[in-house]
This record gives structure tokens, sequence and C-alpha cells, in this order.
């Protein structure tokens, strides 16, 4: 199976990842600067994870994070205005975190969809660059006047994990106005810790 062709299919499915829809000419971009992504649909899907996951180590919980998802999304804002990329990064779900924790129970990664390990977190880590460069070009190193957040009322649960969103941050302009920005993607929250899967948005 073809990268191009799997990543036409699915930008057609709406993934609950929450990719931002990007053109081929951005996904091309971005393999070559990643290098290949090698897809073979011929090894089982156990192997593919158990090569997947070699070399990374074995998380038994999120690290990191927050403990509540008002927790996440404030320490979100505060790195955000001061521009804080470390403080942002242990905010974000880890590729051994993916890899353990995330993905063995991830609707995508199961069947009809099957997409292989490797190729969701290339996916996830390419939308969440784009989205996190594009979040800390138009709001880093200011205040944000964030006034809080509205989110879906309910999760999605895949196995031990609940995915929370789409979510947007409610901030007031300096005319005064209150608009509502999506700035971040989906929020895994798992034996009470919680962190963002992607950064991903549409700004």
């Amino acid at each position: 199976m073809h990268l191009a062709s799997v990543v036409r299919w699915l930008l057609l499915v709406p993934l609950v990842v929450g990719c931002n829809r990007q053109t081929h000419t951005d996904i091309a971009r971005a393999e070559a600067q990643r290098g290949p992504v090698h897809v073979d649909s011929i090894v089982p899907r156990v192997e593919a994870l158990r090569r997947f996951q070699e070399g990374l180590p074995k998380p038994d919980s999120l690290q990191g994070g927050a403990p509540s998802r008002d927790s996440l999304v404030h320490q979100f804002v505060r790195a955000l205005e001061r521009q804080d990329t470390t403080a942002l990064r242990t905010l974000l779900l880890s590729k051994a975190e993916f890899a353990h924790l995330y993905y063995p129970t991830s609707a995508q990664g199961l069947p009809p969809y099957d997409l292989s390990a490797g190729l969701m977190w290339f996916l996830l880590e390419g939308h969440s660059e784009k989205g996190i460069r594009h979040a800390l070009e138009q709001f880093g190193g200011r205040p944000l006047r964030s006034t809080g957040y509205v989110c879906a009322s309910t999760p999605a649960i895949e196995g031990e994990n609940r995915l929370w969103g789409p979510c947007e941050i409610r901030r007031v302009q300096a005319r005064g106005d209150t608009v509502t920005d999506r700035m971040f993607g989906f929020m895994v929250e798992r034996g009470g810790r919680w962190k963002f899967l992607s950064y991903a948005n549409k700004l």
C-alpha cells in the first residue's frame, strides 16, 4: 500500500485524531523532510506494532501532562503566552506513550481502518507540529486574554483511554469581542492524567 493512496483515503475520513486537512504538496514536503515512511500491508498488525515499539521505553502511565482537563488547558494557555516550547512538549503525548498506551486500542488502528502505528504517528506528528507553529506565530508571547474553553460533553472511549474534543478556547479580542478558536487537537485522559494527543488546530 503506497503512502500517497493511504493519505488520500485518510483525508476523506473524519478521523477522531482531529487532524487538519493538508494539500498533497504539504504532505510531500513533510515526507521529504522526515524521510520515507514505509507501509507494508502484508506485515501482521501485531508484528508491525512490535517493530514500531522496539527501542521505545514502555511507560505504565501518562507522564507529565496535568491532573485535570482544566489544568491541562490552563497550562497550554500559559505556555503559549510565554512561548514556552519545553512546557508545550511535556503536555503532548510522547512517541513511547503513543506506541504503548494509545495506539493498541485506537479505533483508527483497528478494523476496518487498520492504520499502522508508523503512519498514524507520522500524520499526528506532522499535523501537530504545523498546528503549534501556527499557534505560536499568531498568539505566542502575548496575553491570550482567555476566559475559558468549551468541549464536547462526552468522550470517546478506547480501552483505558478517553478522548475529549473538539475543544475551543474563548478569548477576548482587543476591541472587546469574545471569540472562540480551536488551538489544539483531542485530549487523552488515562488513569487520572491528561495530555494532548495533538496540537492540530483550525488556525
